[in-house]
């Protein structure tokens, strides 16, 4: 025998009903729902129980979830988070361009430097040969004294 199935040797036909029975809830809906007239239903969320209150407490989804994920304020919460991680992964790729291109001028300076620093050296190993040429001839100045 099938465990979700009723059934009944003889059944009984449904006994028609008024329009004044219509309007009740019916006595069972499912195995999680209630209604929203019976006693042993559920309080408001925002625990006002006055009549005038327009605060929904049906449940809309299955054992009560919301049926949109869009409300959800996990799913907003996972959505932000996200969006704040793109952002600031954006904002990481721009650091370390900005730090590639510091990098790179650091890099094209010391080479300028040491270009003139070899430059320096050059003029000043030939200022040095020049002074040694004028050293010799200065040597033989005072002779005659």
């Amino acid at each position: 025998m099938p465990l979700f199935q009723h059934s009944q040797p003889n059944p009984e036909p449904l006994p028609k009903r008024s329009p004044a029975q219509a309007d009740e809830p019916h006595a069972s809906r499912g195995i999680f729902s209630r209604s929203r007239n019976s006693p042993d239903a559920a309080p408001p969320v925002n625990g006002s129980t006055q009549p005038g209150n327009t605060a929904s407490t049906k449940s809309s989804g299955f054992f009560g979830r919301r049926r949109s994920s869009d409300d959800d304020p996990s799913v907003v919460t996972a959505r932000q988070r996200v969006s704040d991680a793109e952002a600031a992964e954006r904002e990481a790729d721009r650091a370390l361009m900005q730090a590639r291109a510091a990098v790179r001028d650091a890099r094209d300076h010391v080479k300028r430097l040491e270009r003139e620093a070899g430059e320096d050296a050059r003029r000043a190993k030939a200022k040095q040969a020049e002074a040694k040429t004028i050293g010799k001839g200065a040597k033989a100045l005072g002779r005659h004294g």
